[in-house]
């Protein structure tokens, strides 16, 4: 039998399918395959992806029981709503009658603000719970919304989350009529009535689609006599079952771009920098700090939702952007690209053929105001674009996925230069600067929300077309730049070796501190139970108190993670010379404090001098075994000992003198916990001696005041 355990990872986006066989023992891919997406086939995408799996199968000589895993990112959930490709929603809300007119406005969407440009379709039926409601008022409620045209059911009521036997009792009359269903309770577990009806529409509102999708790809996949479990990417950048995908589409909004993400995070081990994937028509674009993304909530066609994902700015321009041009000037670039129109590159042309070529405009869509140029040849017509542009320049390195002969792509930016009126490079150089210029505001947008050091940012591009933008990006604002190994590939990669994320959210008042260590526990467990290894996992807590709500999200690596990385576990010595490169603190100033089985702990001696003032400084820098940052303190408190030594240091460090509370974290022998989120000083002390009981080694890390 064989050794070879082998993850499936397959990259959905809008133009390609990408797919790559990696062996996790070794870190090796394996192999990889690329073909357009398969959108028009009778069973759609999943047509695509049996012929990558086919063609990895066949060129590595993959035996079925080798495969571990395969997991995939999708567009489908996020393509339906921005297309509006939607089913309408029939809502059954419920509450008592007092509250019925507060109710109402509150959940039918058709008169809720939050649903302005009546983007979700909707039917609304109400039902007073002052009474037990029965079978027969919920039967006529849902057979109603039927008859007004509603392919799906939505059950919400205002405290659903405290008790949703109502919501359930409607999915079961749902299921008995059968038709698709939502219930507000399985989407969010925090109060806010609209928002979580309007988040469970919008999830509703593509069930029809990625029900068939989800059961079409599984079928697929089973067919070719694959009996390994099939995951999907969240936008969070977890991997869930397709049974969450047939339920909970919305999760997996962004779930391509989280899947580039996690390539960046987990394969390339990037802990600090700005990762940009560059695609055939978007570019993604997300900051990664301390070895983790941000999260925030979706807003999907300006509907704020319950739904927290990966903060990746997506913007309309990339490798294949097609060039628009008003009065003999490039006035933009995308969003349209050459894909979307259906034509090839003119870098990629026969020289033959482009000979004969001369500019003409065209629509890529038949609604689309803007014209765009294409050269138009004597056998077919090509889009002029940023590729096209970068390899007149000599900017694409040969060997590069971008790369095209540079004579033939200077021949088409002669033939558009001739047009304008300028020589081909005038053309190209300002078709890269219209096209830069949305990446360079947002970069700079990035940099100063997050208060970046702009000498310390590190531009990594990804994506087949990371060499087209990334690098014209990175000297416009003057950034370091490195380009990603398998940068074509990478969203294949993150897939295959996705990071487990999950979240839970309570509404709590006050949370005491054996609530918080119950929901760290609850949240742990969920992550084991979906194949994160234990050492890995970390938690954040966040309480907000003008929303009453307790936020725990735990973060973990599946196996993947160990098996790659096993062969690179750092020594001590190791650990501190990635934690000086961290933190530039001198090596006669840096000490190993602390360490568990999968901690290393440094702390420094820093002097700094203000005016006639001294003042002494201690950065700590935590490292992991496989040398990743996981925290870096510019100054900061490190208390150990036993459990009473803990507790008191604790007491002393977050005394009076602190205006607001400071980042505080547990280390303990399994995890690294964020309290920094709980405003209320007692919420952390108390959380963190829950914490304490059950481990018999452990330190507390306390930002200094500022």
């Amino acid at each position: 039998m064989s050794n070879r355990r082998i993850r499936i990872g397959i990259d959905v986006g809008g133009t390609f399918t990408k797919a790559i066989a990696l062996d996790i023992v070794t870190g090796e891919i394996l192999s990889t395959s690329t073909i357009p997406t398969t959108h028009t086939a009778e069973r759609g995408v999943s047509a695509g992806i049996v012929s990558v799996l086919s063609d990895l199968l066949k060129e590595s000589q993959i035996e079925l029981d080798e495969i571990e895993i395969i997991a995939h990112s999708t567009t489908q959930a996020i393509n339906a709503l921005l297309e509006s490709d939607t089913a309408k929603v029939g809502i059954v809300a419920m509450g008592v009658g007092p509250e019925k007119s507060d109710v109402i406005k509150r959940t039918n969407l058709r008169d809720a603000k939050i649903n302005h440009d009546n983007d979700i379709k909707s039917s609304h039926r109400f039902l007073d719970t002052s009474h037990l409601i029965t079978d027969a008022e919920v039967s006529t409620a849902i057979k109603d919304l039927k008859d007004d045209g509603a392919k799906v059911i939505v059950a919400t009521e205002a405290f659903g989350v405290d008790d949703p036997s109502n919501e359930e009792f409607i999915m079961e009359h749902a299921t008995k009529q059968e038709i698709p269903s939502t219930a507000s309770h399985e989407i969010s577990g925090i109060y806010g009535l609209e928002i979580r009806t309007l988040t469970a529409a919008i999830n509703a509102s593509v069930l029809p689609k990625t029900v068939q999708v989800g059961n079409f790809v599984e079928e697929a996949i089973r067919e070719t006599g694959v009996t390994a479990p099939l995951m999907i990417m969240k936008g969070d950048g977890g991997v869930t079952s397709m049974d969450t995908f047939r339920t909970k589409p919305i999760l997996t909004v962004l779930s391509g771009p989280a899947a580039s993400v996690a390539g960046a995070l987990l394969y390339l081990k990037i802990t600090n920098g700005i990762f940009v994937e560059v695609g055939g028509t978007s570019t993604n674009i997300c900051i990664i700090k301390n070895g983790k993304p941000e999260i925030r909530y979706v807003t999907i066609k300006n509907h704020p939702t319950c739904i927290r994902s990966m903060d990746v700015r997506v913007l309309g321009v990339a490798g294949g952007s097609m060039v628009q041009v008003k009065s003999n000037t490039v006035v933009g670039v995308g969003p349209r690209s050459a894909h979307i129109a259906g034509l090839k590159y003119s870098c990629y042309a026969p020289m033959d053929d482009l000979s004969t070529g001369e500019i003409i405009f065209v629509k890529p869509k038949p609604n689309d105001v803007e014209e765009y140029v294409a050269i138009k040849c004597k056998n077919e017509t090509y889009a002029i674009t940023n590729t096209c542009a970068a390899n007149a320049l000599g900017r694409i390195p040969e060997g590069d996925y971008s790369y095209s002969d540079p004579a033939i792509a200077k021949f088409a930016l002669e033939i558009l230069g001739k047009k304008l009126g300028v020589s081909g490079t005038q053309a190209a150089l300002s078709i890269l600067q219209n096209a830069s210029l949305d990446i360079t505001n947002e970069i700079t947008r990035i940099i100063k929300e997050f208060e970046l050091e702009k000498s310390k940012v590190k531009l990594v591009g990804g994506g087949g077309g990371a060499s087209v933008l990334v690098p014209f990006v990175a000297e416009q604002l003057q950034l370091q730049y490195e380009k990603a190994d398998y940068a074509e590939v990478i969203s294949s990669i993150g897939v295959a070796s996705s990071m487990m994320q999950e979240q839970l959210e309570e509404t709590v008042v006050n949370p005491n501190p054996e609530q918080i260590s119950k929901l760290h526990k609850k949240i742990h467990d969920i992550l084991i139970e979906k194949g994160s290894t234990p050492e890995s996992i970390s938690v954040d807590s966040v309480y907000i108190p003008e929303k009453s709500l307790l936020r725990v999200t735990a973060f973990g690596n599946v196996e993947l993670d160990t098996g790659l990385t096993a062969k690179n576990i750092f020594s001590k010595d190791e650990a501190m010379e990635r934690a000086i490169e961290i933190s530039d603190i001198p090596k006669d100033k840096i000490d190993l404090a602390f360490e568990t089985d999968h901690y290393f702990v440094f702390t420094g001696n820093i002097i700094t001098k203000k005016l006639m003032m001294k003042k002494n400084k201690q950065p700590i820098i935590v490292v992991d075994k496989y040398g990743r940052e996981k925290l870096s303190l510019t100054d900061a408190k490190l208390i150990k000992g036993n459990i009473s030594e803990i507790e008191s240091g604790l007491e002393k460090s977050l005394s009076s003198d602190y205006e607001i509370s400071p980042q505080v974290y547990l280390l303990n022998e399994l995890k690294l916990v964020d309290f920094s989120g709980l405003t209320s000083k007692s919420h952390i002390i108390d959380a963190i001696k829950k914490e304490l009981k059950d481990f018999s080694k452990a330190c507390v890390i306390v930002e200094s005041k500022k």
